[in-house]
């Protein structure tokens, strides 16, 4: 029969990681490229054997582009943080709205902070955060953040690692 102060001494608040380009203009310029390689699909046709497809330089653009989105990504590391401490934060911003279970505007800036772990960030930092990203990344950040204290664990399975090992004949 286990042990609960072994089980207490291996237990660790659960961990979630969210991942964010944070840099608009390159994503902005991802989007023009693509726009103006699906406009070439239309346009453009060989001269001759020895024309240059115009679609090679702009994918070369978008690939260089990516590397640079890549380049900018930013983890933000979240760790649940505890049945009291959870309790005390929903408490701390309450909803002028019955059927809420906190104030929307001001609870996800405060999870955030309180959850992320890595960047380690202020409230205030977390509403200057807020103010550059647009609102699907600050869903996503959020979620990020109420996933890792409201989401139930359980042993991931990985369909991608599954099919790498069955290929290789390993498949546990």
């Amino acid at each position: 029969m286990p042990d609960i102060t072994e089980i207490l001494k291996r237990a660790k608040p659960r961990e979630k990681s969210v991942f964010m380009c944070l840099a608009g203009d390159l994503i902005a310029e991802v989007d023009r490229l693509e726009r103006e390689l699906a406009g070439l699909s239309d346009t453009w046709r060989a001269e001759s054997l020895a024309s240059s497809n115009p679609a090679e330089k702009i994918a070369k653009k978008i690939k260089a582009v990516r590397e640079q989105m890549k380049e900018a990504e930013t983890e933000f590391r979240f760790r649940a943080v505890g049945d009291k401490a959870w309790s005390d934060l929903v408490a701390a911003h309450p909803s002028a709205n019955k059927n809420e279970g906190w104030d929307p505007a001001t609870f996800p800036k405060a999870l955030v902070s309180a959850c992320c772990v890595d960047p380690v960030m202020t409230p205030e930092q977390a509403e200057q955060l807020f103010e550059v990203l647009n609102e699907g990344q600050r869903t996503e950040l959020m979620q990020g953040a109420y996933d890792v204290n409201a989401e139930a664990t359980s042993i991931p399975f990985s369909v991608s690692a599954s099919g790498i090992l069955a290929g290789l004949g390993g498949g546990k």
